[in-house]
């Protein structure tokens, strides 16, 4: 499968139509078949350097309608930095604070044997997992 064929197949997946922007950003993004995480800074970079331009708000706002679809979680580190993990499932991260790079940590190390109930009124919709880490 050719990484076109496996970008479309992921946006038909999620009956997104697959535009010209968003198949360029889906190749980018899943078209070797494996797992990433991007900032919209890095996958603008990463987009600009081949021949299909798109701007920064077109990565923005693509992005969103992915995690929108199911497609991406987003992932928010410190309050204002966003990655976008093509890797849906609820799983742990290392972020590397010298590097600013998140990397997907092992689930089964993780043990979690009890969360506080939630107010009443409400539901634990996930619980996200993100180990920082810096080198000795």
């Amino acid at each position: 499968m050719t990484s076109t064929q496996r970008a479309t197949k992921w946006l038909l997946g999620s009956n997104l139509r697959p535009t010209r922007q968003r198949l360029v950003l889906a190749e980018i993004l899943v078209g070797d078949g494996k797992h990433r995480h991007v900032t919209a800074e890095s996958l603008f970079e990463q987009v600009n350097k081949r021949a299909d331009k798109v701007s920064l708000a077109t990565v923005y706002n693509t992005l969103h309608t992915f995690c929108d679809a199911g497609l991406v979680q987003e992932i928010t580190v410190d309050g204002s930095k966003s990655y976008f993990d093509t890797r849906t499932n609820d799983h742990p991260h290392f972020y590397w604070e010298e590097d600013q790079k998140l990397t997907d940590a092992p689930a089964d190390q993780l043990k979690i044997s009890e969360l506080p109930n939630a107010p009443k009124g409400a539901e634990i919709a996930s619980v996200d997992v993100i180990i920082r880490l810096r080198r000795k």
